[in-house]
């Protein structure tokens, strides 16, 4: 059965909240480190996300896939620009890659689906 990567990102989020109320002070940090990597600078933050996204595959992170495609989705980014990543994660990362990469085009389809 595929994975639905909205799903996910829902699932993932409620537990977070959990998190912030258990641990406040780590999650507050874990969230300003976010959003200061994500800020746009010298990179953009496409880009960035796109480097995100890259990181989860290799990771074989269903979460990170998750709120990665999703933001990518948000920034404007092409089913053909995830594509291009996904490939370049593909030749570093091998067969493992593949699969996940495969996810990675599933959920931004998902999350385009959705708007």
């Amino acid at each position: 059965m595929p994975k639905d990567y909205r799903e996910i990102a829902q699932d993932i989020s409620a537990y977070t909240a959990e998190m912030r109320k258990l641990t406040p002070d780590a999650m507050q940090g874990f969230h300003a480190l976010s959003k200061a990597a994500g800020a746009g600078g010298s990179v953009d933050r496409k880009t960035k996300e796109l480097v995100a996204l890259a990181i989860g595959v290799i990771q074989h992170c269903d979460g990170c896939i998750a709120f990665h495609a999703k933001a990518l989705k948000d920034l404007g980014a092409t089913r053909e620009e995830i594509a291009e990543i996904m490939a370049t994660c593909v030749y570093m990362g091998g067969g493992p890659a593949l699969m996940y990469a495969a996810d990675a085009l599933r959920a931004y389809d998902q999350f385009s689906e959705a708007a």
